[in-house]
Protein backbone atom coordinates (compact mmCIF):
# COMPACT_ATOMS: atom_id res chain seq x y z
CA UNK A 1 0.00 0.00 0.00
CA UNK A 2 2.58 2.66 0.82
CA UNK A 3 5.66 1.33 -0.93
CA UNK A 4 5.61 -1.61 -4.08
CA UNK A 5 9.21 -1.62 -5.81
CA UNK A 6 11.61 0.50 -6.86
CA UNK A 7 10.87 -0.41 -10.43
CA UNK A 8 7.28 0.63 -9.65
CA UNK A 9 9.13 3.77 -8.75
CA UNK A 10 11.70 4.00 -12.06
CA UNK A 11 8.88 3.27 -14.25
CA UNK A 12 7.13 6.44 -12.42
CA UNK A 13 10.03 8.93 -12.40
CA UNK A 14 11.16 7.63 -16.51
CA UNK A 15 7.79 7.68 -18.25
CA UNK A 16 6.45 10.90 -16.04
CA UNK A 17 9.59 12.62 -17.40
CA UNK A 18 8.72 11.57 -21.47
CA UNK A 19 4.54 12.27 -20.34
CA UNK A 20 5.64 15.63 -19.69
CA UNK A 21 7.84 16.67 -22.14
CA UNK A 22 5.16 15.19 -25.03
CA UNK A 23 2.17 17.25 -22.72
CA UNK A 24 4.30 20.51 -23.05
CA UNK A 25 4.90 19.92 -26.85
CA UNK A 26 1.35 18.95 -27.71
CA UNK A 27 -0.43 21.84 -25.63
CA UNK A 28 2.21 24.29 -27.03
CA UNK A 29 1.59 23.02 -30.82
CA UNK A 30 -2.24 23.19 -30.33
CA UNK A 31 -1.92 26.48 -29.43
CA UNK A 32 -3.63 28.52 -26.67
CA UNK A 33 -7.34 27.92 -27.08
CA UNK A 34 -6.50 24.29 -25.71
CA UNK A 35 -6.13 26.18 -22.62
CA UNK A 36 -8.90 28.53 -22.66
CA UNK A 37 -12.18 28.10 -20.58
CA UNK A 38 -14.75 28.89 -23.67
CA UNK A 39 -17.13 25.93 -23.52
CA UNK A 40 -18.06 22.41 -22.14
CA UNK A 41 -15.97 20.89 -25.25
CA UNK A 42 -12.59 22.63 -23.75
CA UNK A 43 -13.23 21.72 -20.32
CA UNK A 44 -14.15 18.06 -21.59
CA UNK A 45 -10.67 18.07 -23.26
CA UNK A 46 -8.98 19.68 -19.98
CA UNK A 47 -10.06 16.68 -18.05
CA UNK A 48 -9.37 14.28 -20.09
CA UNK A 49 -5.67 15.64 -20.36
CA UNK A 50 -5.56 15.17 -16.85
CA UNK A 51 -6.86 11.56 -16.98
CA UNK A 52 -4.97 10.69 -19.63
CA UNK A 53 -1.53 12.21 -18.12
CA UNK A 54 -2.30 10.14 -14.77
CA UNK A 55 -2.86 6.94 -16.89
CA UNK A 56 -0.10 7.07 -18.47
CA UNK A 57 2.34 8.08 -15.78
CA UNK A 58 0.99 5.90 -13.14
CA UNK A 59 1.05 2.03 -13.38
CA UNK A 60 -2.50 0.10 -12.56
CA UNK A 61 -1.59 -0.42 -8.82
CA UNK A 62 -0.91 2.45 -7.61
CA UNK A 63 1.06 2.85 -4.20
CA UNK A 64 1.15 6.30 -2.03
CA UNK A 65 5.25 6.68 -2.74
CA UNK A 66 4.49 6.19 -6.76
CA UNK A 67 1.41 8.98 -6.24
CA UNK A 68 3.39 11.20 -4.44
CA UNK A 69 6.44 10.74 -6.55
CA UNK A 70 4.58 11.71 -9.95
CA UNK A 71 3.37 14.41 -8.22
CA UNK A 72 6.47 16.11 -6.46
CA UNK A 73 8.47 15.30 -10.37
CA UNK A 74 5.73 17.08 -12.09
CA UNK A 75 6.23 20.03 -10.08
CA UNK A 76 9.71 19.82 -10.33
CA UNK A 77 9.86 19.69 -13.99
CA UNK A 78 8.00 22.65 -14.08
CA UNK A 79 10.08 24.66 -11.89
CA UNK A 80 12.90 23.74 -13.92
CA UNK A 81 10.90 24.91 -16.95
CA UNK A 82 10.22 27.86 -15.54
CA UNK A 83 13.73 28.18 -14.37
CA UNK A 84 15.76 27.39 -18.36
CA UNK A 85 12.85 29.80 -19.33
CA UNK A 86 13.56 32.67 -17.30
CA UNK A 87 17.78 32.44 -18.11
CA UNK A 88 17.38 31.30 -21.93
CA UNK A 89 15.65 34.25 -24.77
CA UNK A 90 15.51 30.76 -27.53
CA UNK A 91 13.86 28.43 -24.88
CA UNK A 92 11.59 31.23 -23.74
CA UNK A 93 10.51 31.98 -27.18
CA UNK A 94 10.18 28.22 -27.76
CA UNK A 95 7.65 27.76 -24.82
CA UNK A 96 5.62 30.98 -24.72
CA UNK A 97 3.12 31.75 -27.28
CA UNK A 98 2.65 35.63 -27.89
CA UNK A 99 -0.65 37.35 -27.67
CA UNK A 100 -2.98 37.52 -30.69
CA UNK A 101 -5.24 40.48 -31.84
CA UNK A 102 -8.45 38.45 -33.08
CA UNK A 103 -10.91 41.84 -33.67
CA UNK A 104 -9.19 45.35 -34.20
CA UNK A 105 -11.50 48.25 -34.85
CA UNK A 106 -14.16 46.81 -36.33
CA UNK A 107 -12.76 44.21 -38.46
CA UNK A 108 -11.71 40.54 -37.55
CA UNK A 109 -8.32 39.69 -37.65
CA UNK A 110 -8.87 36.38 -40.39
CA UNK A 111 -5.23 35.26 -40.02
CA UNK A 112 -5.11 35.05 -36.42
CA UNK A 113 -8.80 33.74 -36.30
CA UNK A 114 -7.73 30.79 -38.06
CA UNK A 115 -4.54 30.30 -36.84
CA UNK A 116 -6.42 30.35 -33.31
CA UNK A 117 -9.03 28.30 -34.29
CA UNK A 118 -11.45 30.29 -33.69
CA UNK A 119 -15.22 31.31 -35.82
CA UNK A 120 -16.24 34.80 -35.75
CA UNK A 121 -19.54 33.69 -33.34
CA UNK A 122 -17.34 32.91 -31.03
CA UNK A 123 -15.36 36.19 -30.61
CA UNK A 124 -18.73 38.03 -30.67
CA UNK A 125 -19.43 36.33 -27.89
CA UNK A 126 -16.80 36.86 -26.14
CA UNK A 127 -17.31 40.95 -26.60
CA UNK A 128 -20.87 40.55 -25.27
CA UNK A 129 -19.30 38.66 -22.38
CA UNK A 130 -17.55 42.31 -22.10
CA UNK A 131 -21.06 43.43 -21.71
CA UNK A 132 -20.84 45.53 -25.56
CA UNK A 133 -23.44 45.04 -27.94
CA UNK A 134 -21.95 47.59 -30.72
CA UNK A 135 -18.96 46.46 -32.53
CA UNK A 136 -17.99 50.27 -33.35
CA UNK A 137 -17.07 50.19 -29.57
CA UNK A 138 -14.55 47.81 -29.41
CA UNK A 139 -10.98 48.65 -30.53
CA UNK A 140 -9.63 45.24 -30.42
CA UNK A 141 -10.07 41.64 -28.81
CA UNK A 142 -6.69 40.15 -27.68
CA UNK A 143 -6.62 36.66 -27.23
CA UNK A 144 -3.57 36.49 -24.45
CA UNK A 145 -0.56 34.06 -24.11
CA UNK A 146 -2.88 32.17 -20.97
CA UNK A 147 -5.44 31.44 -22.94
CA UNK A 148 -8.18 34.25 -21.82
CA UNK A 149 -9.75 36.88 -23.81
CA UNK A 150 -8.98 40.75 -23.26
CA UNK A 151 -11.65 43.30 -24.83
CA UNK A 152 -10.56 46.84 -24.87
CA UNK A 153 -13.25 49.37 -25.50
CA UNK A 154 -12.88 52.06 -27.78
CA UNK A 155 -12.34 55.35 -25.73
CA UNK A 156 -11.66 59.12 -26.56
CA UNK A 157 -7.98 58.31 -26.89
CA UNK A 158 -7.13 55.55 -29.40
CA UNK A 159 -4.78 53.01 -28.31
CA UNK A 160 -0.92 53.82 -29.52
CA UNK A 161 0.75 51.77 -31.70
CA UNK A 162 3.74 51.32 -29.30
CA UNK A 163 1.18 50.41 -26.44
CA UNK A 164 -0.03 47.46 -28.73
CA UNK A 165 4.08 46.90 -29.51
CA UNK A 166 4.32 43.26 -28.08
CA UNK A 167 1.48 41.81 -29.80
CA UNK A 168 1.48 41.02 -33.35
CA UNK A 169 -0.58 43.91 -35.18
CA UNK A 170 -3.33 43.01 -38.08
CA UNK A 171 -3.00 43.73 -41.56
CA UNK A 172 -5.40 46.98 -41.38
CA UNK A 173 -5.58 47.47 -45.33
Amino acid sequence: MFFKSWDNLMHVAVVGALVYIGLVTFLRFSGKRTLSSMNAFDFVVTVAFGSTLASTILPSTVTLADGLLALGMLIILQLIVAWIEIRSPLFHKVVTSHPAILFYRGRFVEDAMRRERLEHGEVLAIIRRNGLLDLDAVEAVVLETDGTFSVLAQSDKPISRSSLRNLKQPDTR
